[in-house]
């Protein structure tokens, strides 16, 4: 069974803004990077309860190749993606989206 997936408002501005820095830096690097976002949503979807609980209910995956974590939260069968995040990013920056 596959869940459906949600991309929350603010997680795709997460990803806009990744994909234009990887753009910006080298051409096709943004959408490689959309690329395995692409792949890793589609495991997460697969099988969401594989990925570790690291903040109250909201699940952490990694994106093959590229240093950022996608945070979601399993509601039934839906898989809510509620942020991408740079993993060098300060954890209290994020925090706040993640009690949603």
């Amino acid at each position: 069974m596959s869940f459906r997936l949600v991309v929350r408002p603010l997680a795709e501005l997460d990803l806009l803004e990744a994909y234009e820095w990887y753009e910006a830096h080298q051409a096709r690097l943004g959408s490689d990077f959309i690329s395995a976002i692409d792949g890793l949503f589609a495991r997460i979807a697969g099988n969401p309860r594989l990925y570790p609980e690291v903040y109250r209910h909201v699940r952490r995956a990694v994106v093959r190749r590229f240093p950022y974590l996608v945070y979601f939260v399993v509601e039934d069968e839906t898989v809510s993606i509620v942020g991408c995040f740079h993993s060098k990013r300060r954890p209290e920056l994020s925090i706040g989206r993640l009690d949603t």
